[in-house]
């Protein structure tokens, strides 16, 4: 007696029997719509509601040009076109900066740089609420977190090469704090 789940013992009619060979049936042809697959499980950078990268634009080929005269021809041939960039200026103040073989923070005049792999972000002294550091009780990594106004943090880990750097990266941080993160907040109370 051949048993069924879920219906009588009886064969229906819609099933042929063993003795009538399957007929197939043509299969409609309909476009397959997918959509694209999002979300961290997917990518682990993915945050929801921010935007990628855009791409880049084509390289083209080069266009020739002269080459450009030396730094100190182009100052003294005209002062007005020479070049004003911060990069070129020397630090007026205190500057701390610690890194390891991929982490990377640098507090000075424009504020507190942070740096991971190819990840970086910048905060100016005026959007920063506060500093925090942590040291562990063992190991090597020391902790720099930047908290902003909106509540949000960013910690950054630095792999020191001996725990002794701990106190000087503290002692050269709170210099630098002194320095300049006061006297944003007393620009932002003018």
């Amino acid at each position: 007696m051949e048993q069924r789940i879920g219906s009588s013992s009886k064969p229906s009619k819609a099933e042929p029997s063993k003795d009538e060979p399957l007929k197939a049936e043509p299969l409609k042809a309909e476009p397959l719509t997918t959509e694209p697959v999002t979300g961290a499980g997917f990518d682990p950078a993915y945050i929801p509601g921010l935007t990628g990268p855009t791409p880049a634009e084509p390289e083209t080929a080069p266009v020739a040009e002269e080459p450009a005269p030396p730094a100190e021809d182009r100052a003294d041939a005209d002062p007005d076109t020479a070049p004003d960039s911060d990069a070129d200026e020397p630090a007026d103040g205190p500057v701390f900066e610690a890194s390891d073989r991929r982490a990377r923070i640098v507090a000075d005049r424009k504020g507190v740089r942070l740096s991971l792999d190819e990840e970086a972000c910048e905060f100016r002294w005026d959007e920063i609420a506060a500093v925090e550091t942590e040291t562990p009780r063992f190991g090597k990594r020391y902790t720099v977190t930047v908290h902003t106004p909106d509540r949000r943090w960013f910690p950054i880990e630095i792999e020191a090469t001996a725990r002794a750097r701990f106190k000087e990266w503290d002692e050269q941080l709170d210099v630098v704090l002194d320095a300049y993160f006061e006297e944003a907040e007393e620009t932002e109370k003018a």
